[in-house]
């Protein structure tokens, strides 16, 4: 018997295919009916954009929402995840959902450096389409989850305490916390991830930093490397005096989860509902 890869998503979820078009359909349907603000700049390079999602009758001081897609950081348009949206804006907050480079022409640590300044921007310029910069809430899928934790982390590698944006709370699903298995995985030819570059940005290995609220979230299906790497990131910080939550949700997996964070009716739809009305 061969070697199962446990990475590799669509050995295990069937209909891999179907919900992927469903995140296309979903994002359509939501980008005819909604407030979308496309493209917005937060940088020089050409995927340094995000796209804005604005509730109908948008409040002075409303909470702002940061979506980061996945796509094991070699793949991934915002366009497609704008269904996240949903839930965001039933909640009365701004979506944000915002675009990076890609491995293997761009290396992680850029990656990592564009969502921090993404959110950055966001906090400089949150009044321009009505939302608090004190109200800044984040969520990220899979590879999304890895680059939204280092939103309150400092990789080993990082001498001086980067600049970081003011969080109230993350929601990190289905994310990837140990690298080391990437580089060997079925990515070594999409990512070209290095040994180094997993060792540097570990989230499992670096200095987690104070935030207010953390939920680790992993579907019940996914394989084991997204379930055990989602308990050690919750007990490390936990043990560090941290607030962290690890949520198991039944009946999903590392695909339909996200159909579920879109749900504003679904587990985690509501979970994130709730996380940016507390916050």
């Amino acid at each position: 018997m061969s070697h199962q890869d446990l990475y590799r998503i669509r050995d295990f979820v069937p209909d891999f295919d179907a919900i992927s078009a469903e995140f296309t359909t979903r994002s359509q349907a939501l980008t005819a009916s909604a407030n979308v603000l496309s493209d917005i700049r937060y940088g020089d390079r050409a995927r340094e954009v995000m796209d804005i999602v604005l509730p109908n009758n948008v409040k002075a001081g409303a909470p702002l929402h940061v979506f980061v897609h996945g796509g094991y950081w070699r793949s991934g348009e915002k366009e497609n995840y704008r269904l996240v949206a949903e839930p965001i804006v039933a909640a009365g907050a701004v979506a944000a959902i915002i675009e990076y480079d890609l491995m293997p022409q761009s290396r992680l640590d850029l990656l990592v450096d564009q969502v921090r300044r993404a959110v950055l921007w966001l906090q400089s310029n949150a009044g321009r389409f009505g939302a608090d910069p004190l109200r800044i809430t984040v969520s990220g899928h899979s590879a999304g989850a890895h680059l939204s934790s280092f939103l309150a982390a400092c990789g080993p590698d990082e001498q001086n305490r980067p600049s970081l944006p003011a969080i109230r709370g993350l929601l990190l699903v289905s994310g990837i916390y140990d690298l080391s298995g990437i580089p060997g995985s079925f990515l070594r030819d999409e990512a070209r991830m290095t040994d180094a570059e997993a060792a540097s940005w570990s989230p499992l290995t670096s200095r987690q930093l104070p935030c207010p609220s953390r939920i680790i979230a992993v579907g019940a299906d996914e394989t084991e490397p997204f379930h055990s790497q989602a308990a050690s990131l919750q007990s490390r910080l936990t043990m560090a005096g941290e607030p962290a939550q690890l949520l198991t949700l039944q009946g999903l997996n590392h695909m339909n989860v996200v159909l579920d964070l879109a749900d504003p009716q679904g587990q985690l739809g509501q979970r994130m509902m709730d996380l940016i009305s507390s916050n």
